[in-house]
C-alpha cells in the first residue's frame, strides 16, 4: 500500500530544522528543509510542556543517549545495574525500544510533513529526535553554511567512532568538496583554488580524488561541470546528498540514517516474499505494491495442486510428455511405439485428443522435442535405435525420417532456438548438427551423450556426456568445445530455463540439482525425489519460472520454488515411477506427468470454494495460503 499524507491546513507550517530529506527526493520536498528558523520548528532542546526551557546537559557516551533536565518532569533514567535507560514523562515508563519506535515515528511524520505531530509527540513522551549538534550540522549543511558547519563538526567529534582521525577527516574532506565545487559553480575559480591548495590538499586524504577534482577547473561551462563531476550543481538537492553521505559515519544515537522506519519495512516486506511458498518472483515486492496491514502470502489460487484429468490412450509405459511453446498442445511418448499429440483448452483446462503419430515402428519414444512455432516436433527413441523422425503436427504427415548409421544411437536431439536446425546423438560417439531437411550440416566424433539442448544463441550446444558433465559445442569456425559443469555422479537428463541462465538436472542417486551455467556454480540441491540409474526429465515452469518440478521412482510428482530446497508440493496419485513432467509454458495453471503406470496426470488449480474432492486427495502441501499471480 503506497503511504499517503493528507495535511490540513495550518497543519505543518515548516518542517523539523535540518532534517534529511523525504524519501520521494523531490526538489519541493528537500527544499523544505531548509526553511527559516520560525516557532512551529521541531527540534533538540524544544520547550517542554510547561512552557520552561529545556536544558541539555549534552550526550552520555557511556549509553548512547541524551540526559536532559526539564524541572523534573522529564528525564532519561539510567538503571546501572541492569544497562536500560528509562524516560518518564508523566508517569509514562518508555524503555530503550519504545523510545527508539518513537524516533523512528517523529522521523518518518516529519519526512510526510506532520511536522506539529512530530512536536506534540516529542514533548509529550519525552524523547529527541537527534543530538542538539547534529541538529545544527544539519542545518549548516543544508544552507550551504560551510564554516559554521566545519565548527559543529569539531562539536561532534567526541560522538562519532570516539573522535577517529580517519573519520573525522574523511568527513571533513567531502564537506570541503562540495564547498570547492560551488564555488567553481558560482563562477569563482580563485576561491576554489584557495579551498584546493589550502583546505583540501593539506588533508593528505584520497589524493586521487583531489587530482580529479583539480580537473574540474578547466570546465568551460556548468554544464560540463556538472557532467564530469556527476553533481547535480549548487543548492538543496546536491548538499542534502552530502548529509545522508555524512551521516552514514554518524551512529544512531546522534542522527538516524534517511527514512529510517520505511528502510525498516522494505526490509520487512522483502523477508516476508523469500518466505512466500509461492511467491511470483517476477512481481517487486515493496511498500508501493503491498500492504503493510497483513503479511504478504501468494494464494495457491490457479496452482497446479490436483488431478483434473487422466489420459489413458496409451497402452505401455509413458516415457515422456511436453507442452507445445505456444501452450496449446502436448505430445506424450510411450513405450508402445506412438506419440499422441492433445489439444489443450485454456479455458476449461482440458485436454482432447487430437491425432497419434505411429510411424515409428518398433521405436519406443523416449524423447519429443518441439520446434519453437510450435509446427514440428521431432521424435526419438532409446540407446539401441538409429533413427529420428519429424512430424508435422497439423496435418500429421512425416517431414524427415534421419538416420546416418545402423551403429548410430539416437537417443536425444532438439531443435534450435530459431527453429532452423537440429542436434542429435547418443552413447556411441555421433553428434550430429542437421537442416531441417536431414541433412547433416556437421558432426562430432567421440561425443558419447545421454541429454543434449541448444543455447538462445543458436550457435552452442550444450550436452550430458557419461564422464559426468556438460560440456558446451561451438561448430561455427573455429570449433570449439568446453566445460559448462562436472558433477560427482551421472548426469541422467537436463533442461535449461527460458532465460538460458539455469540448468536443471536429474543427477543419479542424488536428486535434482540446480545450476548457473553462466558462473558455473551449483545453486542449490532440490529434496525429496527418489532417482536412481532412470531417465527422468524435470522442467521449469509456473509464473515466470519462479518453479521447478521433477517426476520420481517413489510415484509422486515434486514442486519446488525455485529458491527453496524443500517441497513446495507432493503429487500423488501415479502408481508407478513418474517418468517426465512438462509445465505449461503460457498456462500456467496446467502441469503434465508421465508415467510407467501407462497415463499421463493432467494436474490443475483446486477448484474455488467447495469441498469437493478429487482423484488426488492424497496431494499435499507445504502451503496452505500462499500468492500465486495468473498470467
Amino acid at each position: 500500500m503506497q503511504s499517503t499524507t493528507s495535511t490540513s491546513s495550518g497543519s505543518c507550517s515548516r518542517p523539523l530544522e535540518g532534517s534529511a530529506p523525504n524519501s520521494a527526493g523531490s526538489a519541493e520536498n528537500v527544499a523544505r528543509e531548509a526553511g527559516g528558523s520560525g516557532d512551529d520548528s521541531v527540534g533538540i532542546g524544544d520547550e517542554n510542556p510547561s512552557g520552561s526551557s529545556a536544558a541539555t546537559n549534552g550526550h552520555d557516551s557511556k549509553h548512547n543517549g541524551f540526559v536532559v533536565n526539564n524541572n523534573g518532569s522529564s528525564s532519561r533514567i539510567v538503571d546501572g545495574e541492569n544497562n536500560r535507560e528509562n524516560t518518564s514523562y508523566s508517569g509514562v515508563q518508555l524503555d530503550k525500544s519504545n523510545q527508539e519506535i518513537i524516533r523512528l515515528i517523529g522521523q518518518y511524520l516529519h519526512d510526510v510533513g506532520l511536522d506539529k505531530s512530530v512536536k506534540t509527540l516529542m514533548v509529550e513522551s519525552g524523547c529527541y529526535l537527534e543530538h542538539p549538534s547534529a541538529t545544527k550540522f544539519r542545518e549548516h549543511v543544508l544552507m550551504g553554511d560551510w564554516s559554521k558547519a566545519d565548527s559543529d563538526l569539531k562539536d561532534l567529534e567526541p560522538l562519532i567512532d570516539n573522535g577517529k582521525l580517519a573519520t573525522i577527516t574523511e568527513m571533513k574532506f567531502i564537506l570541503l568538496e562540495q564547498k570547492y565545487l560551488e564555488h567553481l559553480d558560482d563562477g569563482n575559480p580563485l576561491d576554489a583554488l584557495h579551498v584546493l591548495r589550502s583546505e583540501l590538499t593539506p588533508l593528505q586524504h584520497n589524493i586521487s580524488r583531489v587530482h580529479q577534482l583539480s580537473s574540474y577547473m578547466m570546465c568551460s561551462t556548468n554544464q560540463d561541470l556538472y557532467q564530469r563531476a556527476k553533481w547535480e550543481g549548487k543548492g538543496i538537492l546536491s548538499r542534502a546528498l552530502v548529509m545522508e553521505r555524512l551521516q552514514t559515519f554518524m551512529p544512531p544515537s546522534v542522527m538516524m540514517s534517511p527514512r529510517r522506519l520505511r528502510t525498516l519495512l522494505q526490509q520487512a516486506v522483502e523477508l516476508q516474499s523469500q518466505h512466500c511458498p509461492c511467491h511470483d518472483m517476477a512481481w517487486e515486492t515493496n511498500l508501493e505494491t503491498v500492504s503493510l496491514l497483513t503479511d504478504h502470502c501468494c494464494t495457491t489460487d490457479g496452482f497446479p495442486m490436483q488431478t483434473i484429468q487422466i489420459l489413458t490412450d496409451h497402452c505401455d509405459e509413458v516415457w515422456f510428455c511436453k507442452f507445445s511453446p505456444d501452450g496449446l498442445k502436448l505430445a506424450t511418448g510411450s513405450k508402445d511405439s506412438t506419440v499422441i499429440i492433445w489439444d489443450v483448452d485454456p479455458y476449461k483446462l482440458t485436454l482432447k485428443h487430437r491425432r497419434v503419430l505411429d510411424g515409428q515402428a518398433q521405436l519406443s519414444v523416449s524423447f519429443v522435442s518441439w520446434s519453437p512455432d510450435s509446427k514440428l516436433i521431432l521424435v526419438g527413441g532409446t540407446e539401441d535405435s538409429h533413427e529420428l523422425y519429424i512430424w508435422n503436427v497439423d496435418d500429421g504427415k512425416l517431414v524427415v525420417k534421419f538416420s546416418q548409421s545402423l551403429e548410430d544411437s539416437l537417443a536425444c536431439g532438439a531443435f534450435s532456438r530459431d527453429g532452423a536446425r537440429f542436434v542429435c546423438g547418443g552413447q556411441k560417439g555421433q553428434l550430429y548438427l542437421c537442416d531441417l531437411n536431414g541433412t547433416i550440416v556437421d558432426s562430432w566424433e567421440g561425443v558419447r551423450v545421454n541429454s543434449i539442448a541448444f543455447r538462445a544463441d543458436n550457435k552452442t550446444i550444450l550436452a550430458a556426456d557419461n564422464h559426468y558433465r556438460i560440456r558446451g559445442y561451438n561448430f561455427d569456425s573455429p570449433r570449439s568445445d568446453f566445460d559448462i559443469l562436472r558433477e560427482p555422479h551421472p548426469i541422467m537428463t537436463f533442461s535449461i530455463n527460458s532465460a538460458d541462465r539455469l540448468a536443471l538436472l536429474n543427477v543419479s542417486n542424488q536428486g535434482l540439482h540446480l545450476w548457473d551455467i553462466e558462473d558455473k556454480c551449483l545453486v542449490r540441491r532440490f529434496q525429496g525425489i527418489r532417482q536412481s540409474n532412470f531417465a527422468i526429465h524435470s522442467c521449469f515452469g509456473g509464473v515466470n519460472e519462479s518453479f521447478v518440478a521433477s517426476g520420481s521412482e517413489d510415484k509422486v510428482v515434486y514442486i519446488w520454488h525455485i529458491k527453496r530446497e524443500e517441497p513446495l508440493a507432493k503429487l500423488a496419485g501415479h502408481t508407478k515411477t513418474v517418468n517426465c513432467v512438462s509445465w505449461n509454458p503460457v498456462y500456467p495453471s496446467l502441469l503434465a506427468s508421465a508415467s510407467d503406470d501407462a497415463t499421463v496426470r493432467i494436474w490443475g488449480p483446486k477448484p474455488n470454494g467447495s469441498g469437493a474432492t478429487t482423484e488426488s486427495d492424497d496431494c499435499s502441501s507445504s502451503s496452505s495460503s500462499s500468492s500465486w499471480n495468473m498470467t
